[in-house]
């Protein structure tokens, strides 16, 4: 990875593909991604691995299901947020977001366990940016 700074912004300007995650650098195995976002996620979960949201811009919203039981939680512009491992749950942006998120190299953007894959979403382990 680069010994540079890394400037977020510019680094988003580089792409358009939503849900389509972007692997900016790496802090020991874990990869931080940024992605563009917007529409609905897939309903998915991580079975080994807790995910860490930080949004940038936009407002992130992350349904939570625990068995029948669904709930919302509400991420403004700074807000983060950590969806527990094997925790089903499905992000989405009705306005567009972009977002930073921290997880284990390797992890999918799909989780282990998901609903099919719409077209729009990119089922990968992060694209080198």
């Amino acid at each position: 990875m680069s010994e540079e700074p890394i400037d977020l912004s510019a680094a988003l300007a580089r792409f358009d593909q939503l849900w389509s995650p972007r692997i900016v650098t790496r802090v020991n195995d874990y990869d931080v991604r940024v992605a563009k976002v917007a529409g609905e996620h897939v309903w998915h979960a991580h079975d080994d691995t807790d995910e860490f949201f930080l949004v940038l811009d936009g407002e992130l919203r992350i349904a939570l299901r625990d068995g029948v039981a669904e709930r919302e939680v509400v991420l403004p512009r700074g807000a983060v947020y950590v969806v527990p491992r094997g925790v089903e749950h499905r992000p989405s942006a009705p306005g567009g977001a972009s977002i930073l998120m921290f997880e284990p190299s390797g992890t999918s953007s799909v989780g282990d366990r998901h609903d099919p894959v719409p077209d729009h979403v990119d089922a990968t382990t992060g694209h080198r940016l």
